[in-house]
């Protein structure tokens, strides 16, 4: 399995750029789509919903800036919830 993620990781700017789209926007979006479900039934929606905006981010510059938004916004709220606890 680590010799397969290693192969993507070395070679994904080399695949031509409407396969390297369809792959990122299917799987992206469908992550993203199920992460935003995840988050009214049980299951991981948030880590799903960050998941899928990072696949996205490597073809458009829209899901990268949703994406730094996002840490952003869950960076401020890890803050917040580690002063509250005792």
């Amino acid at each position: 399995m680590r010799t397969h993620w290693l192969w993507v990781k070395n070679n994904w700017k080399r695949l031509p750029h409407p396969i390297r789209w369809i792959v990122a926007s299917s799987v992206g979006f469908t992550l993203f789509i199920l992460g935003i479900i995840f988050m009214f039934l049980p299951g991981p929606g948030i880590p799903l919903i960050i998941g899928g905006l990072a696949i996205l981010a490597t073809e458009f510059a829209w899901a990268e800036v949703l994406l730094n938004r996002t840490k952003h916004h869950a960076a401020k709220a890890v803050t917040k919830v580690r002063k509250k606890k005792p």
